[in-house]
């Protein structure tokens, strides 16, 4: 006569290899959309910034929209002087 006894060993091994799974990809995400965001941030301060010099250089209209959008700023006034403040 046989006497087997099942155990669990392998079911609980399971459940903690996919739980730590489960947190390592929430934190690779997490991460990368922390990164997605400060790229975010440089892009928009390499813009601003590009479109400052080339103001500075010629004085067209379609840099002062594109300044306009990306600074939240109205008036060329507050244009210049934003840019002024950038470019030193």
């Amino acid at each position: 006569m046989k006497f087997e006894l099942k155990t669990d060993n392998d079911y609980y091994s399971k459940s903690f290899s996919q739980f730590f799974g489960i947190v390592f990809l929430l934190s690779l995400m997490i991460i990368l959309c922390d990164v997605v965001l400060k790229l975010g941030v440089i892009s928009r301060n390499h813009l601003i910034d590009y479109n400052c010099r080339l103001l500075s250089v010629e004085k067209s209209k379609l840099h002062f929209k594109k300044l306009s959008r990306l600074s939240n700023l109205k008036s060329k006034q507050q244009i210049w002087e934003f840019c002024r403040e950038i470019i030193k």
